[in-house]
C-alpha cells in the first residue's frame, strides 16, 4: 500500500485531498509547512510527495531543491495556483515529476498520482520528452507537436497522449485508460474514452491511434 505525503497549508484543500486518497486505498500524512515537509520526505517513509509551492517557513521550490540535493528520488507532484509557464518550468527543472494547477478535479489528481507511482517503478520517470514516431510530448512545458508542428492539447488530452506514448504499440483497454487518465473504475456505460480518442485523432491525425476491435486502442509507431 502506497504512502503519500501531502504538503499543503490550506486546511480545506489538504482535507479534500487526504479524504480522496484514503478512500482510494492510500496511506496519507499531511504537513502544513515547508520545513516539516522536508523532514518527513527525507525519512524515506513515503512513495510520493504532493507539494504545494506556497508553503510557510520554507517554500515548495526550496523544499524540492533540498530534496534533490539530498538525493531523495521519490516522485514529486507540485500543487500550485501559479499557472505561468515560468513557474511550471522552474518546478519541473528543479526536479518535480509533474504538476497540477489549482483548482483541480480530484479525478485528475488521482490519475497523475497513479501514473507517477507506476512510472517510478518502470524507469521512465526521468524522461522529459516522450517521442513516438512523429509525435513529441514535452512534459516540462506540456506542449505537443506532430512532425515539428505544435498542436494544442487540453490537460486531459495531454495526459491521455502521455499514457499512449509510455506504452507505444501496446494495446490499452478502455479500463486501463480510464484508470490511468480519469482515475475511476470502468463504467460499461461510459464513452468518455472513445470521445477523447476522437479528440486526439482530430489533432494528431486519424490513423495514429488504432482501434483494436474488442480489445482497446494502440498508438502506432510506424
Amino acid at each position: 500500500m502506497n504512502r503519500i505525503l501531502i504538503a499543503e497549508d490550506e486546511d480545506r484543500i489538504a482535507s479534500f485531498v487526504e479524504r480522496g486518497l484514503r478512500s482510494n486505498g492510500f496511506i496519507t500524512t499531511v504537513v502544513a509547512d515547508g520545513e516539516s515537509a522536508y523532514q518527513e520526505a527525507v525519512s524515506g517513509a513515503y512513495d510520493l510527495l504532493l507539494l504545494d509551492i506556497g508553503l510557510p517557513k520554507v517554500d515548495g521550490f526550496t523544499v524540492l531543491r533540498r530534496l534533490r540535493e539530498a538525493r531523495v528520488s521519490m516522485p514529486v507532484v507540485i500543487l500550485t495556483a501559479r499557472d505561468s509557464i515560468r513557474d511550471t518550468v522552474a518546478g519541473l527543472e528543479g526536479g518535480a515529476d509533474d504538476y497540477i494547477a489549482k483548482p483541480f478535479a480530484f479525478e485528475e489528481l488521482l490519475a497523475r498520482v497513479r501514473l507517477r507511482l507506476r512510472s517510478d517503478g518502470s524507469g521512465t520517470a526521468d524522461a522529459t520528452i516522450l517521442q513516438v514516431g512523429g509525435l513529441s510530448l514535452d512534459l516540462r512545458t506540456r506542449r505537443a507537436s506532430i512532425d515539428g508542428r505544435t498542436v494544442d492539447l487540453t490537460a486531459r488530452e495531454f495526459l491521455l497522449a502521455e499514457v499512449f506514448c509510455r506504452h507505444p504499440d501496446q494495446v490499452l483497454s478502455r479500463e486501463q485508460l480510464l484508470s490511468q487518465v480519469w482515475g475511476f473504475d470502468f463504467d460499461p456505460g461510459s464513452n468518455v474514452v472513445d470521445v477523447y480518442i476522437r479528440y486526439l485523432r482530430k489533432k494528431l491525425g486519424p490513423t495514429r491511434i488504432q482501434t483494436i476491435r474488442g480489445m482497446g486502442y494502440r498508438l502506432r509507431t510506424d
